[in-house]
């Protein structure tokens, strides 16, 4: 996603995993998703420092969701990112998670700690989003750049924006769910 957005916008991808980031730098995915050569040819600035996402226009928030011992949502990735994005946004950032979620959690837990990380309000100073991923990992055939993109806002204006963002890196189309919770469903 990272890269794809890259093609068309300045992107700084974000990773707490500094083995991660120096691997991405050098070439080396170690998930087999892209190649050396376009990680080299690409315009993507890589930083384990979360001072390089500051004062960003949006954040895109792509982490692990697994399920917990007794098959529950495991939402401790979410709840770190968004304190790491809270510390990092300012007024009008749009923050949008592609993780997989139940319908609920941008609103109803991403909002709340992103506000208490940043001191801002959710739907005034800032605005929420989602967009799932629908992408599969090895899929060579259903890649980002080919899918149909689900996107959905806090607001019209918000929702045409992320439509215009996801529709500039695919060629599937971008499709307006009715709300976030539809879209997480989706």
């Amino acid at each position: 996603l990272a890269l794809a957005l890259a093609r068309h916008f300045p992107v700084t991808g974000f990773d707490i995993s500094k083995t991660r980031v120096g691997e991405l730098k050098g070439g080396n995915d170690a998930t087999g998703e892209v190649p050396a050569l376009e990680l080299s040819a690409s315009a993507l600035v890589l930083s384990d420092d979360a001072d390089a996402i500051e004062a960003a226009d949006y954040y895109i928030i792509t982490v692990p969701t697994p399920v917990d011992e007794n098959n529950q949502p495991d939402l401790q990735h979410v709840i770190a990112a968004c304190a790491t994005v809270g510390k990092a946004m300012k007024k009008g950032s749009v923050v949008v998670l592609e993780s997989t979620v139940y319908p609920g959690v941008t609103e109803d837990v991403c909002g709340p700690e992103l506000e208490a990380a940043s001191g801002l309000t959710s739907g005034k100073d800032f605005f929420l989003g989602y967009s799932p991923e629908r992408i599969n990992p090895g899929d060579k055939e259903h890649t980002v750049d080919k899918i149909t993109k689900v996107v959905a806002g806090q607001t019209p204006e918000v929702t045409e924006k992320l439509s215009d963002l996801y529709g500039a890196i695919t060629s599937g189309g971008v499709f307006i769910a009715k709300d976030i919770r539809t879209a997480e469903a989706a």
